[in-house]
């Protein structure tokens, strides 16, 4: 019952987390270390949250468009040197592959836009990571058997090449070795992480700071890729969206400001809806997001009870296609949806409902970072 999303699904944590989590945990030294998606206990997930939270927040995360600036910038010259002016002009290459290599970055590059493959295999092992969590998520034990087994390990490829990717930086950041490549004037995600560390000691180490860096870097890059794959495929695959996309953003005069700035191709009505209906169609997320009916249990609206303790969740992919709150083309990519249709006669006050009740069933790409 989608209109129960906000209820299981709220930041309070009184409809707890299931082992579900935990098969996203690390075993370090013969112990499981947890991060911030795999924490289960909502008074730990909430302090490790809560120094980065408002890093977030969107006018915090607009005060890194310049860095998003610069990998655009080095994506499109790749893509122009490698496959548009070179005699290799006529090749044809995996834009999806490209865009993830753009993704996985902190504000500078790590090689992957550069040499233009997975040079080192952690794209690879983040793959095989998520099909392993993806089946171990619904049978928990299977993970101590199998990934946190301290006698045989059995599970996926590790994240070590990650994890050193992130310790380094943080060497790299606490030493001053990378002013080539950092500007002090803006500041990146490390940054606002070393900050959370000096502001309280206590409760932040540097081991924190690595597990926020890492979930950045394979969670938050993923998702985001999947976002942009997905806007682009249904947009191409539709050529009435593309033509009506290109217009729009032709029309907006961009021509000599690339990347245009974010707000003003935010505020482009059609692009806001293709994106938002790209999230729709192929959520960056698709897994059911398990949680236990708090105590006390939970009668539903049909009148069925739920006893504490019962097993919930909700797959945003299914969720997504409600034909009761999308009607009954909710299997078909149109972004027209989510703009207010004047020809039918909807009035201001209509659309403004119903693209509220959509904004609460559509999960954000970030679905699995944020999962609270």
């Amino acid at each position: 019952m989608p209109e129960l999303i906000q209820t299981i699904y709220n930041t309070k944590g009184d409809w707890p987390k299931t082992e579900f989590y935990h098969g996203s945990s690390a075993l370090v030294n013969g112990k499981i270390v947890l991060n911030l998606f795999s924490q289960t206990d909502p008074v730990k997930h909430s302090k490790e949250r809560k120094p980065i939270a408002k890093h977030y927040s969107p006018s915090a995360t607009a005060a890194l468009e310049p860095h998003m600036d610069k990998v655009i910038n080095k994506l499109c010259f790749e893509l122009e040197k490698r496959f548009i002016d070179s005699p290799n002009s006529h090749k044809d290459f995996d834009l999806g592959r490209w865009i993830l290599y753009w993704a996985v970055t902190f504000s500078e590059p790590i090689g992957y836009l550069d040499k233009g493959e997975d040079f080192n295999g952690t794209l690879h092992n983040a793959d095989k990571a998520m099909d392993y969590f993806s089946i171990v998520g619904t049978m928990p034990f299977l993970d101590r058997v199998f990934d946190k087994n301290p006698v045989y390990r059995m599970g996926p490829p590790g994240f070590n090449v990650i994890t050193g990717i992130s310790v380094q930086h943080l060497i790299d950041r606490s030493s001053g070795k990378d002013k080539d490549t950092h500007d002090q004037d803006t500041p990146d995600f490390l940054d606002k992480f070393i900050e959370a560390k000096k502001a309280d000691p206590d409760n932040v180490d540097d081991a924190q700071i690595v597990s926020w860096l890492m979930v950045n870097m394979i969670a938050g890059a993923d998702t985001t890729a999947i976002t942009i794959r997905s806007a682009l495929y249904y947009s191409l695959k539709h050529p009435r969206v593309w033509k009506r996309l290109t217009d729009e953003v032709l029309a907006a005069g961009f021509r000599g400001r690339l990347p245009p700035p974010y707000k003003e191709v935010r505020a482009i009505p059609y692009v806001d809806a293709v994106v938002r209906e790209a999230l729709r169609v192929l959520p960056g997320v698709v897994m059911t997001l398990e949680r236990y009916v708090p105590r006390g249990g939970c009668s539903l609206p049909n009148g069925d009870y739920l006893p504490d303790g019962t097993v919930v969740g909700m797959n945003p992919y299914i969720t997504n296609r409600n034909r009761e709150f999308y009607g009954e083309d909710a299997d078909v990519f149109r972004p027209e949806r989510w703009l207010r249709d004047e020809e039918a006669g909807e009035s201001e006050e209509e659309f403004q409902v119903l693209t509220l009740t959509r904004h609460v069933l559509a999960p954000c790409s970030g679905a699995m970072f944020w999962d609270s």
